[in-house]
C-alpha cells in the first residue's frame, strides 16, 4: 500500500520524514482546537488521512467524540493507534460505510491538496454523513505571503513540510475552495483560518524575524483575520451537503 510521501523521488533531497507532522499543537490560533471547535460534543467522527493522530486525538478528547481514524502511510497509522485511537491502516473506499456505518462529522485535515481526485472522495463520503452532518476540511493556502515573496522571485521550491510540501498536487485559495465545495454539492457554512506561526517564513524573513514573540503573534493574528486570503497558513471550511 503506497503512502503519499512515495511520491517525492526527484523533489527533496531525501525521502520526507513520515512523522514530520507529528505536532500536538495546543495553540488556539492553529489547526488542531481550531476543528475540534467546530465538531458537536458527543459526535461520531471520521478522520480520514488522520496521520499520527495527534489532531485526532484533541478531537476525541475535548469533544468527546467517538472517533475512527483512516491512514494510509503504515508508520503513521503506528503511531496513531499507540494513542489509543481506533485507526484503519488504508484508504477509504466506497465499501467503507458499509462496514462502519454513518458519522455526524467527517475531517479531512490537510488531506484533499494530497489527492489527484478530491470530489471523486466528497462523492464518496456523501452517502456516509447523517442527518444534518457536516464535513470539515483545513487546507494550505498557496496564496500565504511567502509563497508570493518566493514567486515574485521566481522561486516554486517543493519542501519537505509545510505549504510547499512535495507531496501536494492540488494548490487551493479561500476563493477556489469554496467553489470547490460549491461544484461538488456542497454548501459551505462558515470559514476559518489559521496563523501558521510554525512556518520558517516567521522566523527568517523580513521584517517578522526582529520582532519579539508576542508582537509577531499579535500582528500575524491581525493580518490573519482581515486579510486571510494573504496571511492565513491553513484556510479552514465547514460544509453540509446541499438541500
Amino acid at each position: 500500500m503506497n503512502s503519499p510521501d512515495d511520491s517525492t523521488a526527484g523533489l527533496l533531497e531525501c525521502a520526507p520524514d513520515p512523522q514530520r507532522y507529528e505536532n500536538p499543537n495546543r495553540d488556539p490560533d492553529e489547526v488542531a482546537l481550531k476543528i475540534a471547535s467546530y465538531v458537536p460534543r458527543g459526535s461520531r467522527v471520521l478522520d480520514v488521512g488522520c496521520g499520527t493522530g495527534c489532531n485526532s486525538e484533541i478531537v476525541a478528547l475535548d469533544r468527546g467524540a467517538t472517533l475512527i481514524g483512516i491512514e494510509p502511510d503504515a508508520d503513521r497509522a503506528a503511531q496513531a493507534q499507540k494513542r489509543g485511537l481506533n485507526i484503519i491502516h488504508g484508504y477509504l473506499s466506497e465499501h467503507f460505510f458499509e462496514e462502519h456505518g454513518t458519522f455526524d462529522v467527517v475531517l479531512f485535515v490537510d488531506v484533499l491538496e494530497h489527492l489527484a481526485n478530491p470530489g471523486g472522495l466528497l462523492e464518496m463520503v456523501g452517502p456516509g454523513l447523517n442527518p444534518n452532518g457536516r464535513i470539515i476540511v483545513s487546507v494550505p493556502n498557496v496564496a500565504h505571503w511567502s509563497v508570493r515573496w518566493e514567486l515574485l522571485r521566481g522561486n516554486f521550491n517543493y519542501e519537505e513540510s509545510g505549504i510547499m510540501d512535495a507531496t501536494h498536487l492540488r494548490w487551493f485559495t479561500k476563493t477556489t475552495l469554496r467553489k470547490f465545495f460549491e461544484r461538488t454539492g456542497y454548501q459551505v457554512v462558515t470559514t476559518d483560518s489559521t496563523l501558521g506561526l510554525q512556518l520558517g517564513c516567521y522566523t527568517n524573513k523580513w521584517p517578522f524575524r526582529w520582532m519579539a514573540p508576542d508582537l509577531r503573534r499579535k500582528i500575524a493574528r491581525y493580518m490573519s483575520r482581515h486579510i486571510s486570503g494573504m496571511f492565513a497558513c491553513q484556510h479552514i471550511f465547514v460544509v453540509t451537503a446541499r438541500q
